[in-house]
């Protein structure tokens, strides 16, 4: 499993506008991507700094994403968005949620 972690600064107020937006307008777009399996946002105090943390089967379904559909989501939710997004991807080594753990080393 693979993992894409967005943080970015909502501007201010506009958390429960964004909340609705993503959920109207962004998880219907990620349910249609191949390999998409879960998203969770996190919100700091204040409604501010935000994280969005999608799980993807693979790095290549989430590369796809990351360069066919994800400039798309940026033009939606440029109007909440103060400065640019910042990406980082990872391998998922475990998650309760999903039923997997760390593959043990040969």
């Amino acid at each position: 499993m693979f993992a894409r972690n967005v943080s970015f600064h909502l501007k201010s107020n506009v958390l429960p506008d964004y909340t609705r937006t993503f959920e109207k307008d962004i998880l219907p777009l990620l349910r249609k991507q191949n390999g998409f399996k879960d998203e969770i946002t996190f919100s700091g105090p204040g409604g501010i700094d935000v994280t969005a943390i999608s799980l993807w089967d693979n790095k290549a379904n989430s590369d796809a994403y990351n360069t066919s559909t994800y400039p798309e989501v940026l033009k939606v939710l440029a109007r909440f968005i103060e400065g640019t997004p910042k990406v980082q991807t990872s391998d998922v080594v475990n998650s309760t949620f999903h039923k997997i753990a760390a593959h043990a080393a040969a």
